[in-house]
């Protein structure tokens, strides 16, 4: 006789001895399908940004050793903060450059060059360092041949698009004011803090805001290529992080960031 079974929400005819048998397979041929026909969880795409190339010439030597100069040059200064520059001005700087032992030659005229290492400040801190040569022409009493160290403060957006340029001129692309000292800066300094770019000079264990009116800056090409090899300009180097720069040349960033760890906006 035949009679129906109720087996997942349907009924299927059943005779006899058959009917349990059945049911059983089915109980355990349904959760197993039910289960394999599951459609696995979608990966989520990586949010993990690709890691940029490193930069890297075939010859660091130069380099690593002009930023080591110019990273002592910076701890030197700010190692004596009442003579030193205030560090609520240098948390504003955007770029900071140094140039170590710029010389300066001649009798009431005379001229300076030099080399020096520059960082701008990235969202993942300071940038890689690039290398500029400052040239220029001077008026004054200057008793034979002299080093002078100098620093540079570049204290906006528009003074850091100077620098990231192929050559500038100070007081001219980019307006200069000498800098203060001291630990923090006053109220009488608020003129020269419309300046895109503060200078400042150390010679003979003196150190002062100096106004380098009329010196230019470019990039240091050899300096450049041997770091970090052909083609690579400035504007990529001071966007890049520094650890996309050789190990030996990461000395000035670095320090730069002992007394300035803010990031880009």
């Amino acid at each position: 006789m035949k009679r129906l079974i109720e087996v997942s929400k349907g009924s299927i005819p059943c005779w006899s001895g058959v009917c349990l048998t059945l049911a059983v397979l089915l109980a355990i041929a349904l959760p197993a399908n039910a289960q394999g026909g599951k459609s696995k969880p979608k990966s989520k795409p990586s949010t993990t940004e690709p890691t940029e190339p490193p930069l890297r010439g075939n010859n660091t030597k130069e380099g690593a050793s002009q930023a080591a100069k110019a990273a002592k040059v910076l701890n030197e200064i700010m190692g004596t903060p009442d003579k030193g520059i205030p560090g609520d001005l240098l948390a504003k700087a955007e770029c900071v450059a140094v140039f170590p032992k710029v010389v300066k030659a001649g009798f009431i005229l005379g001229g300076h060059g030099g080399r020096g290492v520059a960082s701008c400040r990235t969202p993942t801190g300071w940038s890689a360092p690039a290398y500029f040569e400052i040239k220029g022409g001077s008026i004054g009493l200057q008793a034979g041949g002299s080093s002078t160290d100098f620093v540079l403060l570049f204290m906006n957006e528009s003074g850091m698009k100077s620098l990231l340029s192929d050559k500038f001129e100070l007081g001219g692309e980019a307006s200069v004011a000498a800098g203060p000292v001291g630990r923090t800066t006053s109220a009488t300094t608020d003129a020269k803090m419309d300046a895109q770019i503060l200078s400042y000079s150390r010679s003979k264990g003196l150190f002062g805001g100096l106004s380098l009116k009329g010196s230019a800056i470019s990039p240091e090409k050899s300096d450049m290529e041997g770091t970090y090899g052909k083609g690579v300009t400035a504007q990529t180097v001071l966007t890049a992080n520094k650890n996309r720069a050789p190990a030996e040349v990461q000395i000035f960033p670095n320090t730069v960031g002992q007394y300035s760890a803010r990031t880009a906006n």
